[in-house]
Protein backbone atom coordinates (compact mmCIF):
# COMPACT_ATOMS: atom_id res chain seq x y z
CA UNK A 1 0.00 0.00 0.00
CA UNK A 2 1.32 3.41 -0.94
CA UNK A 3 1.68 6.29 1.47
CA UNK A 4 -0.99 8.26 -0.32
CA UNK A 5 -3.44 5.39 0.23
CA UNK A 6 -2.61 5.23 3.91
CA UNK A 7 -3.13 8.99 4.20
CA UNK A 8 -6.52 8.81 2.50
CA UNK A 9 -7.68 5.81 4.53
CA UNK A 10 -6.52 7.36 7.81
CA UNK A 11 -8.39 10.55 6.97
CA UNK A 12 -11.53 8.60 5.98
CA UNK A 13 -11.75 5.90 8.66
CA UNK A 14 -11.55 8.32 11.60
CA UNK A 15 -14.67 10.34 10.69
CA UNK A 16 -16.40 7.13 9.57
CA UNK A 17 -16.03 5.42 12.94
CA UNK A 18 -16.84 8.61 14.85
CA UNK A 19 -19.97 9.34 12.82
CA UNK A 20 -21.13 5.74 13.00
CA UNK A 21 -20.81 5.76 16.79
CA UNK A 22 -22.66 9.06 17.11
CA UNK A 23 -25.45 7.92 14.74
CA UNK A 24 -26.02 4.70 16.68
CA UNK A 25 -25.94 6.63 19.96
CA UNK A 26 -28.52 9.18 18.75
CA UNK A 27 -30.85 6.45 17.47
CA UNK A 28 -30.40 4.55 20.73
CA UNK A 29 -31.26 7.64 22.79
CA UNK A 30 -34.40 8.07 20.71
CA UNK A 31 -35.33 4.49 21.58
CA UNK A 32 -34.60 5.06 25.29
CA UNK A 33 -36.79 8.17 25.49
CA UNK A 34 -39.59 6.31 23.73
CA UNK A 35 -39.63 3.41 26.20
CA UNK A 36 -38.33 5.13 29.34
CA UNK A 37 -41.76 4.93 31.00
CA UNK A 38 -41.91 1.18 30.42
CA UNK A 39 -38.48 0.61 31.99
CA UNK A 40 -38.45 3.09 34.86
CA UNK A 41 -39.33 2.03 38.38
CA UNK A 42 -39.37 -1.72 37.73
CA UNK A 43 -36.19 -2.66 39.54
CA UNK A 44 -34.60 -4.22 36.45
CA UNK A 45 -31.13 -5.62 36.70
CA UNK A 46 -28.36 -3.83 34.84
CA UNK A 47 -27.76 -7.00 32.82
CA UNK A 48 -31.31 -6.93 31.44
CA UNK A 49 -31.12 -3.24 30.48
CA UNK A 50 -27.68 -3.68 28.90
CA UNK A 51 -28.94 -6.66 26.92
CA UNK A 52 -31.91 -4.68 25.62
CA UNK A 53 -29.73 -1.71 24.61
CA UNK A 54 -27.25 -4.01 22.89
CA UNK A 55 -29.92 -5.69 20.78
CA UNK A 56 -31.57 -2.34 20.02
CA UNK A 57 -28.21 -0.90 18.91
CA UNK A 58 -27.70 -3.82 16.55
CA UNK A 59 -31.00 -3.04 14.82
CA UNK A 60 -29.81 0.52 14.11
CA UNK A 61 -26.58 -0.49 12.35
CA UNK A 62 -28.01 -0.78 8.78
CA UNK A 63 -29.39 2.76 9.06
CA UNK A 64 -26.31 4.25 10.72
CA UNK A 65 -23.85 2.96 8.11
CA UNK A 66 -25.19 4.99 5.12
CA UNK A 67 -25.26 8.31 6.95
CA UNK A 68 -21.80 7.74 8.46
CA UNK A 69 -20.43 6.91 4.99
CA UNK A 70 -21.96 10.08 3.57
CA UNK A 71 -20.63 12.31 6.35
CA UNK A 72 -17.14 10.78 6.35
CA UNK A 73 -16.76 11.09 2.57
CA UNK A 74 -17.85 14.76 2.54
CA UNK A 75 -15.62 15.59 5.49
CA UNK A 76 -12.55 13.78 4.10
CA UNK A 77 -12.71 15.28 0.62
CA UNK A 78 -13.66 18.68 2.05
CA UNK A 79 -10.60 18.65 4.32
CA UNK A 80 -8.37 17.70 1.38
CA UNK A 81 -9.80 20.57 -0.65
CA UNK A 82 -9.68 23.12 2.17
CA UNK A 83 -6.03 22.34 2.99
CA UNK A 84 -5.10 22.29 -0.73
CA UNK A 85 -4.00 18.66 -0.41
CA UNK A 86 -6.34 17.75 -3.22
CA UNK A 87 -4.71 20.38 -5.45
CA UNK A 88 -1.29 18.98 -4.59
CA UNK A 89 -2.43 15.46 -5.45
CA UNK A 90 -3.76 16.58 -8.82
CA UNK A 91 -0.54 18.53 -9.47
CA UNK A 92 1.38 15.32 -8.78
CA UNK A 93 -0.57 13.49 -11.48
CA UNK A 94 -3.11 11.79 -9.18
CA UNK A 95 -6.63 12.05 -10.55
CA UNK A 96 -9.75 12.42 -8.46
CA UNK A 97 -10.78 8.85 -9.30
CA UNK A 98 -7.45 7.63 -7.93
CA UNK A 99 -7.96 9.67 -4.76
CA UNK A 100 -11.46 8.21 -4.28
CA UNK A 101 -10.32 4.63 -5.02
CA UNK A 102 -9.17 3.66 -1.45
CA UNK A 103 -12.36 5.06 0.05
CA UNK A 104 -14.46 3.33 -2.61
CA UNK A 105 -12.89 -0.03 -1.73
CA UNK A 106 -13.72 0.51 1.94
CA UNK A 107 -17.29 1.49 1.04
CA UNK A 108 -17.69 -1.63 -1.11
CA UNK A 109 -16.57 -3.73 1.85
CA UNK A 110 -19.03 -1.84 4.05
CA UNK A 111 -21.79 -2.58 1.54
CA UNK A 112 -21.10 -6.30 1.84
CA UNK A 113 -20.86 -6.09 5.62
CA UNK A 114 -24.12 -4.13 5.76
CA UNK A 115 -25.93 -6.79 3.72
CA UNK A 116 -24.50 -9.64 5.82
CA UNK A 117 -25.49 -7.79 8.97
CA UNK A 118 -29.01 -7.02 7.71
CA UNK A 119 -29.54 -10.59 6.47
CA UNK A 120 -28.00 -12.61 9.30
CA UNK A 121 -27.33 -10.57 12.42
CA UNK A 122 -30.25 -8.16 12.38
CA UNK A 123 -33.05 -10.82 12.33
CA UNK A 124 -31.57 -12.47 15.42
CA UNK A 125 -30.99 -9.11 17.12
CA UNK A 126 -34.54 -8.02 16.28
CA UNK A 127 -35.91 -11.28 17.69
CA UNK A 128 -34.06 -10.89 20.99
CA UNK A 129 -34.83 -7.17 21.13
CA UNK A 130 -38.58 -7.64 20.64
CA UNK A 131 -38.70 -10.52 23.13
CA UNK A 132 -36.79 -8.63 25.81
CA UNK A 133 -38.81 -5.45 25.30
CA UNK A 134 -42.05 -7.44 25.56
CA UNK A 135 -40.92 -8.99 28.83
CA UNK A 136 -39.91 -5.61 30.25
CA UNK A 137 -43.19 -3.91 29.35
CA UNK A 138 -45.10 -6.84 30.85
CA UNK A 139 -43.21 -6.69 34.15
CA UNK A 140 -44.87 -4.75 36.96
CA UNK A 141 -43.14 -1.84 38.71
CA UNK A 142 -40.90 -2.69 41.65
CA UNK A 143 -42.59 -3.06 45.03
CA UNK A 144 -42.75 0.41 46.59
CA UNK A 145 -45.50 1.03 49.13
CA UNK A 146 -45.47 4.72 50.06
CA UNK A 147 -47.29 6.42 52.99
CA UNK A 148 -50.76 7.92 52.45
CA UNK A 149 -51.14 6.23 49.05
CA UNK A 150 -53.29 3.32 47.93
CA UNK A 151 -51.03 0.63 46.51
CA UNK A 152 -52.85 -1.75 44.14
CA UNK A 153 -50.06 -3.46 42.15
CA UNK A 154 -50.50 -6.75 44.02
CA UNK A 155 -53.31 -8.68 42.32
CA UNK A 156 -56.47 -8.76 44.43
CA UNK A 157 -55.25 -6.41 47.18
CA UNK A 158 -55.15 -2.70 47.94
CA UNK A 159 -52.79 -1.57 50.71
CA UNK A 160 -52.60 1.76 52.50
CA UNK A 161 -50.19 2.83 55.25
CA UNK A 162 -49.91 6.13 57.12
CA UNK A 163 -46.25 5.94 58.10
CA UNK A 164 -43.10 4.05 57.18
CA UNK A 165 -39.97 4.10 59.34
CA UNK A 166 -36.51 4.88 57.96
CA UNK A 167 -35.66 1.17 57.75
CA UNK A 168 -38.30 0.82 55.01
CA UNK A 169 -39.87 -2.20 56.72
CA UNK A 170 -41.67 -0.99 59.85
CA UNK A 171 -45.17 0.33 59.10
CA UNK A 172 -47.83 2.25 61.07
CA UNK A 173 -51.64 2.36 60.70
CA UNK A 174 -52.04 -0.34 58.08
CA UNK A 175 -55.22 -1.00 56.09
CA UNK A 176 -55.45 -3.92 53.66
CA UNK A 177 -58.45 -4.43 51.36
CA UNK A 178 -58.74 -8.05 50.22
CA UNK A 179 -60.52 -8.51 46.85
CA UNK A 180 -58.92 -11.86 46.06
CA UNK A 181 -62.27 -13.68 46.48
CA UNK A 182 -64.04 -11.43 43.99
CA UNK A 183 -67.07 -9.24 44.61
CA UNK A 184 -68.82 -11.87 46.76
CA UNK A 185 -66.78 -11.07 49.88
CA UNK A 186 -65.57 -7.83 51.43
CA UNK A 187 -62.51 -8.43 53.59
CA UNK A 188 -60.64 -5.62 55.34
CA UNK A 189 -57.68 -5.96 57.71
CA UNK A 190 -56.68 -3.03 59.94
CA UNK A 191 -53.61 -2.99 62.20
CA UNK A 192 -51.86 -0.38 64.34
CA UNK A 193 -48.36 -1.45 63.26
CA UNK A 194 -46.59 -4.11 61.32
CA UNK A 195 -43.43 -5.37 59.69
CA UNK A 196 -42.94 -5.95 55.95
CA UNK A 197 -40.31 -8.20 54.38
CA UNK A 198 -39.82 -10.44 51.37
CA UNK A 199 -38.69 -14.05 51.32
CA UNK A 200 -35.06 -14.75 50.26
CA UNK A 201 -36.17 -15.79 46.77
CA UNK A 202 -38.33 -12.62 46.52
CA UNK A 203 -41.30 -14.75 45.57
CA UNK A 204 -43.53 -13.70 48.50
CA UNK A 205 -44.16 -10.58 50.54
CA UNK A 206 -44.81 -11.27 54.22
CA UNK A 207 -46.72 -8.83 56.46
CA UNK A 208 -46.50 -9.37 60.24
CA UNK A 209 -49.38 -7.29 61.68
CA UNK A 210 -49.75 -6.21 65.35
CA UNK A 211 -52.88 -5.20 67.32
CA UNK A 212 -55.55 -5.20 64.67
CA UNK A 213 -58.92 -6.42 63.46
CA UNK A 214 -60.13 -8.43 60.51
CA UNK A 215 -63.55 -7.65 59.03
CA UNK A 216 -65.44 -10.02 56.71
CA UNK A 217 -68.82 -9.60 55.02
CA UNK A 218 -70.31 -12.19 52.62
CA UNK A 219 -72.94 -11.12 50.04
CA UNK A 220 -73.30 -14.25 47.89
CA UNK A 221 -75.46 -17.36 47.68
CA UNK A 222 -77.49 -18.29 50.74
CA UNK A 223 -75.83 -15.53 52.73
CA UNK A 224 -77.07 -12.78 50.39
CA UNK A 225 -80.06 -11.67 52.51
CA UNK A 226 -78.68 -12.25 56.04
CA UNK A 227 -75.33 -10.67 55.05
CA UNK A 228 -73.39 -12.05 58.05
CA UNK A 229 -70.69 -9.74 59.31
CA UNK A 230 -67.62 -11.11 61.11
CA UNK A 231 -65.13 -9.16 63.20
CA UNK A 232 -62.01 -10.84 64.55
CA UNK A 233 -59.44 -9.14 66.78
CA UNK A 234 -55.83 -10.34 66.85
CA UNK A 235 -52.59 -9.53 68.62
CA UNK A 236 -50.48 -10.77 65.73
CA UNK A 237 -51.35 -12.01 62.27
CA UNK A 238 -49.18 -12.98 59.31
CA UNK A 239 -50.32 -12.33 55.74
CA UNK A 240 -48.47 -13.62 52.68
CA UNK A 241 -48.74 -12.11 49.18
CA UNK A 242 -47.57 -13.75 45.97
CA UNK A 243 -45.08 -11.57 44.04
CA UNK A 244 -44.59 -13.85 41.04
CA UNK A 245 -46.07 -11.21 38.72
CA UNK A 246 -43.28 -8.81 39.74
CA UNK A 247 -40.56 -11.16 38.53
CA UNK A 248 -38.83 -10.68 35.18
CA UNK A 249 -39.73 -13.79 33.18
CA UNK A 250 -38.19 -14.40 29.78
CA UNK A 251 -40.59 -15.42 27.05
CA UNK A 252 -39.82 -18.08 24.50
CA UNK A 253 -38.41 -16.64 21.28
CA UNK A 254 -40.52 -19.09 19.25
CA UNK A 255 -43.51 -16.84 19.92
CA UNK A 256 -41.94 -14.01 17.84
CA UNK A 257 -40.11 -16.03 15.19
CA UNK A 258 -42.91 -15.93 12.64
CA UNK A 259 -42.60 -12.17 12.09
CA UNK A 260 -41.16 -11.05 8.75
CA UNK A 261 -38.68 -8.78 10.54
CA UNK A 262 -37.02 -11.85 12.08
CA UNK A 263 -36.37 -13.56 8.72
CA UNK A 264 -33.45 -13.58 6.32
CA UNK A 265 -33.72 -13.46 2.53
CA UNK A 266 -34.18 -17.22 2.13
CA UNK A 267 -36.84 -17.41 4.82
CA UNK A 268 -38.67 -14.44 3.31
CA UNK A 269 -38.70 -16.17 -0.09
CA UNK A 270 -40.25 -19.28 1.45
CA UNK A 271 -42.79 -17.26 3.44
CA UNK A 272 -43.91 -15.24 0.41
CA UNK A 273 -44.36 -18.40 -1.67
CA UNK A 274 -46.54 -19.91 1.04
CA UNK A 275 -48.60 -16.72 1.39
CA UNK A 276 -49.15 -16.54 -2.36
CA UNK A 277 -50.26 -20.19 -2.43
CA UNK A 278 -52.75 -19.56 0.37
CA UNK A 279 -54.05 -16.46 -1.39
CA UNK A 280 -54.50 -18.30 -4.71
CA UNK A 281 -56.42 -21.07 -2.95
CA UNK A 282 -58.63 -18.45 -1.34
CA UNK A 283 -59.31 -16.90 -4.75
CA UNK A 284 -60.35 -20.29 -6.15
CA UNK A 285 -62.70 -21.02 -3.25
CA UNK A 286 -64.31 -17.60 -3.50
CA UNK A 287 -64.74 -17.87 -7.27
CA UNK A 288 -66.43 -21.27 -6.89
CA UNK A 289 -68.76 -19.91 -4.21
CA UNK A 290 -69.74 -16.95 -6.38
CA UNK A 291 -70.42 -19.18 -9.39
CA UNK A 292 -72.68 -21.43 -7.32
CA UNK A 293 -74.65 -18.44 -6.07
CA UNK A 294 -74.98 -16.95 -9.56
CA UNK A 295 -76.22 -20.29 -10.90
CA UNK A 296 -78.89 -20.35 -8.22
CA UNK A 297 -79.84 -16.78 -9.16
CA UNK A 298 -80.25 -17.80 -12.82
CA UNK A 299 -82.48 -20.71 -11.82
CA UNK A 300 -84.78 -18.43 -9.82
CA UNK A 301 -84.97 -15.91 -12.66
CA UNK A 302 -85.85 -18.70 -15.11
CA UNK A 303 -88.51 -19.96 -12.70
CA UNK A 304 -89.93 -16.46 -12.47
CA UNK A 305 -90.34 -16.39 -16.27
CA UNK A 306 -92.09 -19.81 -16.23
CA UNK A 307 -94.47 -18.65 -13.53
CA UNK A 308 -95.32 -15.49 -15.47
CA UNK A 309 -96.24 -17.56 -18.58
CA UNK A 310 -98.48 -19.97 -16.66
CA UNK A 311 -102.20 -19.12 -16.73
CA UNK A 312 -102.96 -20.64 -13.35
CA UNK A 313 -99.99 -19.13 -11.57
CA UNK A 314 -98.82 -22.63 -10.54
CA UNK A 315 -95.31 -23.84 -11.35
CA UNK A 316 -93.36 -26.90 -10.58
CA UNK A 317 -90.96 -26.51 -7.66
CA UNK A 318 -87.23 -26.23 -8.37
CA UNK A 319 -85.45 -29.47 -7.49
CA UNK A 320 -82.89 -29.30 -4.70
CA UNK A 321 -80.16 -30.57 -7.00
CA UNK A 322 -80.71 -27.73 -9.48
CA UNK A 323 -80.15 -24.85 -7.09
CA UNK A 324 -77.71 -26.70 -4.84
CA UNK A 325 -78.11 -27.37 -1.13
CA UNK A 326 -75.63 -24.59 -0.30
CA UNK A 327 -77.81 -22.06 -2.09
CA UNK A 328 -80.90 -23.02 -0.08
CA UNK A 329 -79.04 -22.86 3.20
CA UNK A 330 -77.50 -19.48 2.40
CA UNK A 331 -80.83 -18.00 1.32
CA UNK A 332 -83.28 -19.40 3.85
CA UNK A 333 -80.97 -19.52 6.87
CA UNK A 334 -81.83 -22.55 9.02
CA UNK A 335 -84.24 -24.01 6.48
CA UNK A 336 -83.24 -27.22 4.72
CA UNK A 337 -83.21 -27.95 1.02
CA UNK A 338 -86.06 -30.20 -0.16
CA UNK A 339 -85.32 -33.88 -0.44
CA UNK A 340 -85.15 -34.92 -4.10
CA UNK A 341 -86.27 -38.45 -3.20
CA UNK A 342 -89.61 -37.22 -1.83
CA UNK A 343 -92.51 -36.64 -4.23
CA UNK A 344 -92.74 -33.01 -5.28
CA UNK A 345 -95.81 -30.99 -4.48
CA UNK A 346 -96.96 -28.11 -6.62
CA UNK A 347 -96.71 -24.78 -4.83
CA UNK A 348 -98.48 -21.61 -5.82
CA UNK A 349 -95.76 -19.04 -6.47
CA UNK A 350 -95.81 -15.65 -8.10
CA UNK A 351 -93.02 -14.18 -10.28
CA UNK A 352 -92.39 -11.57 -7.59
CA UNK A 353 -91.49 -14.38 -5.13
CA UNK A 354 -88.83 -15.73 -7.45
CA UNK A 355 -87.49 -12.25 -8.16
CA UNK A 356 -87.32 -11.60 -4.41
CA UNK A 357 -85.27 -14.76 -3.90
CA UNK A 358 -83.00 -13.87 -6.81
CA UNK A 359 -82.48 -10.41 -5.34
CA UNK A 360 -81.58 -11.98 -1.97
CA UNK A 361 -78.99 -14.15 -3.69
CA UNK A 362 -77.55 -11.13 -5.50
CA UNK A 363 -77.31 -9.19 -2.24
CA UNK A 364 -75.56 -12.14 -0.60
CA UNK A 365 -73.08 -12.28 -3.49
CA UNK A 366 -72.34 -8.58 -3.20
CA UNK A 367 -71.84 -8.88 0.55
CA UNK A 368 -69.44 -11.80 0.05
CA UNK A 369 -67.49 -9.83 -2.53
CA UNK A 370 -67.13 -6.86 -0.17
CA UNK A 371 -65.93 -9.07 2.67
CA UNK A 372 -63.57 -10.91 0.37
CA UNK A 373 -62.18 -7.58 -0.88
CA UNK A 374 -61.28 -6.53 2.68
CA UNK A 375 -59.70 -9.92 3.40
CA UNK A 376 -57.59 -9.79 0.23
CA UNK A 377 -56.60 -6.20 1.01
CA UNK A 378 -55.29 -7.26 4.42
CA UNK A 379 -53.53 -10.28 2.88
CA UNK A 380 -51.91 -8.08 0.23
CA UNK A 381 -50.63 -5.66 2.84
CA UNK A 382 -49.17 -8.48 4.92
CA UNK A 383 -47.56 -9.99 1.81
CA UNK A 384 -46.20 -6.57 0.78
CA UNK A 385 -44.53 -6.20 4.16
CA UNK A 386 -42.53 -9.34 3.37
CA UNK A 387 -41.51 -7.87 0.02
CA UNK A 388 -40.54 -4.61 1.71
CA UNK A 389 -38.36 -6.41 4.23
CA UNK A 390 -36.73 -8.45 1.46
CA UNK A 391 -35.81 -5.38 -0.57
CA UNK A 392 -34.81 -3.37 2.50
CA UNK A 393 -31.90 -5.71 3.13
CA UNK A 394 -30.49 -4.73 -0.25
CA UNK A 395 -31.46 -1.05 -0.40
CA UNK A 396 -29.85 -0.14 2.94
CA UNK A 397 -26.66 -1.86 1.80
CA UNK A 398 -26.55 -0.22 -1.63
CA UNK A 399 -27.31 3.13 0.06
CA UNK A 400 -23.74 3.15 1.43
CA UNK A 401 -22.36 3.13 -2.11
CA UNK A 402 -24.89 5.60 -3.53
CA UNK A 403 -24.37 8.13 -0.73
CA UNK A 404 -20.59 7.80 -1.10
CA UNK A 405 -20.93 8.71 -4.79
CA UNK A 406 -22.70 11.88 -3.61
CA UNK A 407 -20.52 12.71 -0.60
CA UNK A 408 -17.02 12.34 -2.06
CA UNK A 409 -17.50 14.54 -5.17
CA UNK A 410 -19.61 17.02 -3.19
CA UNK A 411 -16.80 17.46 -0.66
CA UNK A 412 -14.20 17.91 -3.39
CA UNK A 413 -16.34 20.58 -5.08
CA UNK A 414 -17.26 22.67 -2.01
CA UNK A 415 -13.75 22.25 -0.46
CA UNK A 416 -14.98 22.78 3.07
CA UNK A 417 -14.00 20.42 5.88
CA UNK A 418 -14.64 20.38 9.60
CA UNK A 419 -18.02 19.62 11.12
CA UNK A 420 -20.17 22.50 9.85
CA UNK A 421 -20.92 22.13 6.16
CA UNK A 422 -20.35 18.34 6.01
CA UNK A 423 -22.86 17.81 8.84
CA UNK A 424 -25.49 20.08 7.29
CA UNK A 425 -25.05 18.57 3.82
CA UNK A 426 -25.16 15.02 5.21
CA UNK A 427 -28.38 15.68 7.08
CA UNK A 428 -30.01 17.25 4.01
CA UNK A 429 -29.06 14.43 1.64
CA UNK A 430 -29.96 11.68 4.12
CA UNK A 431 -33.30 13.25 5.09
CA UNK A 432 -34.15 13.53 1.39
CA UNK A 433 -33.20 9.88 0.88
CA UNK A 434 -35.16 8.79 3.95
CA UNK A 435 -38.32 10.79 3.15
CA UNK A 436 -38.46 9.55 -0.45
CA UNK A 437 -37.90 6.00 0.80
CA UNK A 438 -40.71 6.25 3.38
CA UNK A 439 -43.18 7.62 0.81
CA UNK A 440 -42.31 4.83 -1.61
CA UNK A 441 -42.51 2.21 1.15
CA UNK A 442 -46.02 3.35 2.07
CA UNK A 443 -47.04 3.13 -1.59
CA UNK A 444 -45.67 -0.42 -1.79
CA UNK A 445 -47.40 -1.42 1.43
CA UNK A 446 -50.75 -0.16 0.14
CA UNK A 447 -50.24 -1.87 -3.26
CA UNK A 448 -50.17 1.49 -5.04
CA UNK A 449 -46.73 0.57 -6.37
CA UNK A 450 -44.90 -2.68 -7.01
CA UNK A 451 -42.16 -3.93 -4.72
CA UNK A 452 -39.61 -2.28 -7.01
CA UNK A 453 -40.77 0.98 -5.40
CA UNK A 454 -38.40 0.24 -2.51
CA UNK A 455 -35.61 1.32 -4.88
CA UNK A 456 -37.12 4.72 -5.72
CA UNK A 457 -34.86 6.60 -3.29
CA UNK A 458 -31.80 4.81 -4.69
CA UNK A 459 -32.77 5.52 -8.29
CA UNK A 460 -33.43 9.16 -7.34
CA UNK A 461 -30.04 9.79 -5.72
CA UNK A 462 -27.94 7.73 -8.12
CA UNK A 463 -28.18 10.26 -11.02
CA UNK A 464 -27.28 13.04 -8.57
CA UNK A 465 -24.20 11.09 -7.52
CA UNK A 466 -23.16 10.47 -11.12
CA UNK A 467 -23.68 14.16 -11.95
CA UNK A 468 -21.60 15.34 -8.97
CA UNK A 469 -18.85 12.86 -9.81
CA UNK A 470 -18.71 14.16 -13.35
CA UNK A 471 -18.58 17.76 -12.16
CA UNK A 472 -15.85 16.95 -9.64
CA UNK A 473 -13.63 15.19 -12.19
CA UNK A 474 -13.91 18.19 -14.54
CA UNK A 475 -12.96 20.68 -11.76
CA UNK A 476 -16.38 22.30 -11.89
CA UNK A 477 -17.15 25.41 -9.83
CA UNK A 478 -20.71 24.23 -9.25
CA UNK A 479 -20.82 25.33 -5.59
CA UNK A 480 -18.34 28.23 -5.81
CA UNK A 481 -20.10 31.44 -4.74
CA UNK A 482 -17.53 33.68 -6.45
CA UNK A 483 -18.01 31.99 -9.82
CA UNK A 484 -21.78 32.28 -9.54
CA UNK A 485 -21.48 36.00 -8.74
CA UNK A 486 -19.24 36.45 -11.76
CA UNK A 487 -21.78 34.69 -13.98
CA UNK A 488 -24.61 36.84 -12.61
CA UNK A 489 -22.66 40.02 -13.30
CA UNK A 490 -21.95 38.86 -16.84
CA UNK A 491 -25.64 38.03 -17.34
CA UNK A 492 -26.67 41.49 -16.09
CA UNK A 493 -24.17 43.12 -18.44
CA UNK A 494 -25.67 41.30 -21.40
CA UNK A 495 -29.16 42.40 -20.43
CA UNK A 496 -27.98 46.01 -20.09
CA UNK A 497 -26.72 45.97 -23.68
Amino acid sequence: MKKIDRLILRSFLGPLVLTFTIAVFVLLMQFVWKYIDDMAGKGLEFKVIAELLLYASATFVPMALPISTLFASIMTMGNFGERYELVAMKAGGISLRRVMMPMAIVVLLLTGVAFYFANNVMPYAMLKYRTTLYDITRKKPALNIRPSEYYSEIDGYVIRIDEKDSDGKTLRDITIFDHSHGATENNVVVANSGFMQTTPDERYLVFTLKDGCSYNESIAGEDFYPRPFTRVEFDEEILTFDLSSFAFNKSETEFFKGSYQMMNVRQLDTATQQLRAVQEERYREHAGNILDRMQACKIYLASAGTAADADTGLTEPVPATAAGEDSFENIFGDSKAPDATQPSVAVKAQPADYLRQARAIAEAVRSDINVFHEVIKADDEYLNRHYIEWHRKYTLSVACLVLFLIGAPFGSIVRKGGLGLPLVASVIFFVFYYVVGMIAEKAVRESAMGSIGMWVSTFTLLPIGIFLTYKATTDSTLFDAASWKKRLRALRGRKAR
